[in-house]
């Protein structure tokens, strides 16, 4: 089955505002940009998906997004996630797609054997809806629709219990699964201490991420350890 991944991601100016302290400017950019090339890379490296569609308005990820093959849609209006992923799906149905998997960009752990485990052939040709909630159980981290019109996106706080709203709804069978890889997004420093001991305790991907974080712990010891 012909499938897109649809990656909606947010202007970086306005990224990743709630990470406060945890990272300094400069780096909470750089590490959204490195976040997204993860993401990208794991998606890349996942042959059930035939199309990349990233939808933003950060110029700074075209050429990365370029590089591994993506199509990019300038997210001109910035009226939000599920607006940016409609986009998105309407650019998936232009190219044929059967299915289009909605990810967001902060997900730097995502593993391609995962997405291809999500991916693997579904039990019948009938239209079908597969949500993969945060970790908190509320929120979406992965919208999995086939066709991909099969009902409107809605992201956002709740947006795990609405989408199934919608599918019943929608009368189009549903199911919840839990991917590990694909459960954590870096929004808060919550999430970023529980990325940092993941990446210490896992072996897993995330080589630009990991990367950025480890200049982020260097200059903390630097300043710990530099006498006043």
């Amino acid at each position: 089955m012909r499938t897109a991944a649809i990656l909606p991601i947010k202007h970086f100016a306005q990224a990743k505002q709630r990470l406060g302290a945890s990272v300094a400017d400069p780096l909470r950019l750089e590490l959204a940009r490195a976040m997204v090339g993860d993401v990208l890379a794991a998606i890349a490296e996942t042959a059930s998906i035939e199309r990349t569609i990233l939808v933003t308005g950060e110029p700074s990820v075209v050429e990365v997004a370029h590089a591994q093959g993506a199509i990019v849609i300038d997210d001109t209006a910035g009226c939000g996630q599920s607006a940016a992923v409609n986009l998105g799906i309407e650019r998936a149905l232009t190219e044929g797609m059967q299915r289009a998997l909605c990810v967001p960009g902060d997900c730097p752990t995502l593993d391609p054997r995962e997405l291809a485990a999500l991916l693997g052939s579904p039990a019948s040709n009938e239209p079908e809806v597969v949500i993969v909630p945060d970790r908190h159980g509320t929120g979406t981290n992965g919208l999995l629709l086939a066709p991909p019109g099969a009902i409107p996106p809605s992201f956002g706080p709740g947006s795990c219990e609405r989408h199934r709203e919608l599918a019943i709804a929608a009368e189009v069978s549903w199911r919840i699964e839990r991917p590990a890889s694909l459960l954590l997004d870096i929004d808060t420093g919550e999430d970023l201490d529980t990325l940092r001991a993941r990446l210490s305790a896992e072996r897993l991907g995330a080589s630009r991420t990991r990367a950025v974080l480890d200049r982020t712990s260097a200059k903390e010891r630097s300043v710990i350890t530099t006498p006043a």
